[in-house]
């Protein structure tokens, strides 16, 4: 939905109203409900800024403070996560602002290490976090951490909206954060800020200049132009949209930033105080480690002996490594926290232990047909710009009364482990049209869980998805992939089909099953496997680590780097 939509919206029914102007909550929720949006009154709005969770947003349920007792909560501050493109400035920006507070040198150093460092403004305190990406923050929430308040997107005034940008804009909307963009480099010669703002619009990013409620700051990392106005701009939003509260007199509860070992240290963290207080001396659980809090090192370098709502801290005296998004919890005594992180590293084996329960297509239609289902997630990837569109407009045009499809993720190029991380948070279902996953996504598509389909046909997509949203969906077949080896080198023998020298990658490479062949991320041909060597030798099958000769029987324009995917088709009961 965009603001002319809901402009035109408002008058075709009489109300003529402009993007800044008000209007009654019954106006409001029917046109909410005409864009297939619910709207919520003040009191449930006043309701969730006394620490409810928002809407579409995940939250641990320790994280959950809507139980807490009235006059217990107090505000805190905002907690904030840097996206954007990777040469875009967001290290440099990050840079700036922390320069607002610690001078050079005056750290030792220890602002590189911790990940997260608060600022002053106007005598309020801002918390950064310092993500290697939207990977890692998409990455963070599908553990359960729901640490960011504001997210800062930095977009180039130079560069505009490059991919990555667009990648990090569907993340932030999936994480349902209020955005601020940073329209940064804007001293260098040459920028065209309207363009960026145009670009953004197209995105469904309408900034205040257009008619919206995203706020745009000109910055410079290099000359430090536009970083009050920045902190201002996320203090307001948070005002707004967010108001954090925590009780600082509970006991502590956050997210996990980061964690390594360090030499004389063991094993330190940074940690994010979300709700109550953390103090030196206070038994600790995440995940499968506990520790004694030993001592706490703030973002300047600092000991410090207690660490309230929103401060970022470095934590020594725990048992091992933690994993980033893992949420901590302080016991009450030592042996409590054994305890529970032994459960809890029983509980992780069992589960691991256990095949991995997936979304497809099959379960929603189950879930939508018993009334369960009332939105179909979707993320759209595609090998060109225009198969891209395409797919996107065959699929948006399928209308159902009851279901609700929605396209929370889209690119161009091979499923990644970011598009993977996406649909984990939104439980979406991945749909790779004429291109083919990454190790990494693969691996990560195992481990969360997350339903990963292949078409090479517009209309088998939408046949699916109609079917799904019916109720109807009954896949008979399903593919099981074998294995994939790499070529390695291409022989040729005269009047023979060419021989591609391969390495065996994972699984097995059997013959007669059906391979494809993958480049740079697409498939360029299917064919069956017609012979399988070792050596000089004819062979059944090769194993994992191992190498040989493979021809296909109606392909033989094998390059050095190829990918080739066997797999088989088994019958699978609805």
């Amino acid at each position: 939905m965009s603001g002319p939509q809901l402009i035109k919206y408002l008058m075709s029914n009489g109300v003529m109203a402009t993007l800044n102007q008000t209007v009654d909550f019954d106006t409001a929720a029917l046109a909410a409900d005409h864009f297939g949006f619910e709207a919520e009154s003040e009191d449930a709005v006043a309701e969730a800024a006394t620490g409810a969770p928002a809407s579409g947003r995940r939250r641990h349920p320790l994280l959950d403070l809507s139980g807490a007792a009235p006059g217990t909560l107090v505000s805190r501050p905002p907690v904030v996560a840097v996206l954007g493109h990777v040469d875009h400035g967001k290290t440099s920006l990050l840079d700036a602002i922390r320069k607002t507070k610690v001078a050079s040198g005056e750290a030792g150093g220890i602002t590189q290490v911790i990940r997260a460092h608060q600022v002053e403004r106007n005598g309020r305190l801002i918390t950064f976090i310092d993500t290697p990406g939207h990977e890692a923050f998409t990455a963070m929430r599908a553990r359960g951490a729901d640490v960011t308040d504001v997210a800062i997107l930095v977009v180039a005034a130079d560069d505009g909206v490059m991919p990555q940008t667009e990648e990090a804009i569907q993340h932030i909307r999936a994480a349902g954060v209020p955005i601020v963009v940073a329209m940064n480099k804007i001293d260098k010669d040459g920028v065209n800020p309207d363009r960026v703002l145009q670009q953004l619009a197209d995105r469904e990013v309408v900034v205040e200049a257009f008619g919206g409620d995203v706020p745009v700051v000109r910055t410079s990392a290099k000359t430090g132009e536009g970083i009050d106005d920045l902190l201002q701009s996320v203090l307001d939003v948070s005002d707004v949209y967010v108001e954090p509260k925590a009780d600082p007199n509970g006991r502590a509860v956050g997210t996990v930033i980061d964690s390594h070992l360090e030499r004389g240290r063991g094993a330190i963290a940074t940690l994010v105080v979300q709700n109550g207080t953390l103090r030196v001396g206070d038994n600790l659980v995440a995940g499968s480690a506990f520790g004694k809090v030993r001592a706490l090192v703030d973002d300047t370098g600092k000991r410090i002996k207690e660490a309230g709502p929103s401060t970022p801290v470095v934590v020594t005296g725990l048992s091992e490594v933690l994993m980033a998004g893992e949420i901590f919890e302080v016991v009450e005594t030592e042996r409590g926290a054994r305890s529970k992180a032994e459960q809890r590293g029983f509980a992780e084996k069992q589960r691991l232990a256990q095949p991995v329960r997936r979304i497809t297509l099959a379960d929603l239609a189950q879930n939508i047909s018993e009334g369960e289902m009332k939105s179909l997630n979707l993320v759209l990837k595609a090998e060109a710009n225009g198969s891209l569109e395409a797919l996107r407009s065959q699929v948006t045009k399928i209308e159902d009364p009851t279901v609700k499809i929605k396209v929370v993720g889209e690119g161009v190029g091979a499923v990644s482990e970011s598009d993977v991380n996406l649909a984990a948070v939104t439980d979406a279902i991945v749909i790779g049209f004429n291109v083919r996953p990454d190790d990494h996504a693969r691996a990560a598509a195992e481990d969360q869980g997350v339903d990963v389909r292949y078409y090479d046909v517009v209309y088998q997509v939408t046949d699916d998805i109609e079917k799904a949203v019916k109720g109807m969906y009954q896949p008979t077949m399903i593919e099981v992939t074998q294995g994939r080896a790499e070529v390695r080198r291409v022989y040729q023998v005269d009047g023979k089909p060419a021989i591609a020298g391969s390495h065996v990658l994972d699984g097995r490479i059997t013959r007669n099953a059906t391979c494809r062949v993958i480049r740079d991320g697409k498939e360029i041909a299917q064919s069956r496997i017609d012979a399988l060597k070792r050596f000089k030798d004819d062979v059944r099958e090769v194993t994992h680590g191992y190498d040989c000769g493979i021809t296909l029987a109606d392909f033989s324009d094998f390059h050095e780097g190829d990918i080739l995917e066997a797999f088989t088709m088994e019958q699978q009961n609805a």
